[in-house]
């Protein structure tokens, strides 16, 4: 009788041991068949990604029927592989001065992001945007819209500043290719987490309002930009956003103007992002909005207008959940000369004393002083 109880046991572990093997069989399946899947949803999705570049025209285009982006992956090639043998003398220089900035700025275990950020923020503070000498160099044909030109000079229009950008980011490894309209362009860098994102320097130094067009997704970049969507791989990445990565969190949407008031105390041009303790509500929304216009009023009334305001929500990487991004943008001249204050002064004096007159009423020195750029891109 013991027996035959054991053999029955013995039976019915062995018949739960089949079920339960058949069961992780089945599982195993359809776990292999939903990779299966995601890998041949990603190799079809890359594959669309390259027709799309495949029939993209991006160097030789002229901007502006003017400013050609030029390649740079011969310069970006010598750099990873260390051998600039190949290069023209032209190359060698520019490549020179790329090390140089890569070297200043790029650290031992930053992150792609971290990098990319480094150099946007190098350009940002030290490459004017399409300022010109007042008197024309012999040597200065592409000054402004290649690399080489930028590197040197240190002004840029659009094509200059989007040029440079790609090449700092190949040399880095990462893909990174420039879009382009009729009039104007910019950088669609591709990151960590696989997406696509939108930068534009150019923008964001014109309009001094730092960040503002910065890892921009589709959706962001569509104000101010126009672009053939369907010529490019799409942006939609969230992570690397510059509010997402640097928020600040507060109570709520009321507080938002005495934080930006103690900003314009300090009397210069500043980009802040907020977060919030709750979620926002279709009513919080309405009311920042007539909060943001109302700061533009009160600055105006208040002798502050030397500052413009404007403000862009962007989505987190929690649904429904945005940040508010803040920029006060300030007036300024947008030519300024590379001398330092004593030959500035010396150069006033000089010339007022020639032409009769008080060296005060002289600006910089410069051509452009005092005019206001609007925030339209352009080549």
């Amino acid at each position: 009788m013991k027996n035959k109880l054991i053999v029955v046991l013995l039976s019915i572990a062995l018949a739960g041991s089949l079920a339960l093997s058949g069961s992780l069989m089945y599982v195993n399946v359809h776990q292999n068949k939903k990779v299966n899947k995601y890998i041949a949803d990603q190799l079809e999705r890359q594959a669309k990604e390259e027709e799309k570049l495949n029939n993209y025209q991006e160097d030789g285009y002229k901007v502006g029927e003017q400013y050609e982006i030029r390649s740079t992956k011969d310069i970006s090639d010598a750099y990873k592989s260390g051998d600039e043998s190949k290069l023209s003398d032209a190359d060698k220089k520019t490549l020179k001065l790329a090390k140089d900035v890569l070297k200043s700025v790029i650290k031992d275990g930053m992150t792609n992001y971290e990098k990319e950020q480094a150099v946007y923020e190098w350009m940002y503070k030290n490459i004017g945007h399409g300022a010109s000498t007042t008197i024309t160099m012999p040597t200065a044909t592409g000054s402004d819209f290649t690399p080489g030109g930028v590197l040197v000079s240190h002004q840029a229009v659009c094509v200059g500043y989007a040029t440079t950008f790609r090449m700092f980011m190949n040399m880095l490894g990462m893909e990174c290719h420039i879009v382009h309209n009729e009039y104007h362009s910019w950088d669609l860098l591709k990151l960590d987490d696989g997406k696509w994102y939108h930068t534009d320097i150019y923008t964001d130094v014109s309009g001094h309002t730092e960040y503002q067009n910065f890892n921009m997704t589709d959706a962001q970049c569509t104000t101010g930009h126009d672009w053939d969507t369907a010529a490019l791989p799409a942006a939609n990445g969230v992570k690397y956003s510059y509010a997402v990565q640097n928020n600040k969190k507060i109570k709520d949407i009321f507080a938002v103007p005495g934080k930006i008031k103690k900003l314009l105390d300090k009397d210069k041009p500043a980009s802040v992002f907020y977060s919030f303790d709750r979620k926002l509500s279709d009513q919080d929304l309405k009311v920042a909005d007539v909060l943001v216009a109302q700061m533009g009023n009160a600055m105006s009334s208040a002798g502050l207008d030397r500052f413009s305001i404007s403000a862009s929500w962007y989505n987190t990487e929690t649904e429904g959940e945005y940040i508010l991004g803040v920029f006060l943008g300030k007036y300024e001249d947008e030519s300024k000369s590379n001398l330092d204050p004593k030959m500035t002064k010396k150069i006033n004096e000089i010339v007022a004393k020639a032409f009769g007159l008080d060296p005060s009423v002289l600006g910089t020195g410069m051509s452009g002083e005092g005019d206001v750029e609007d925030n339209m891109p352009n080549g």
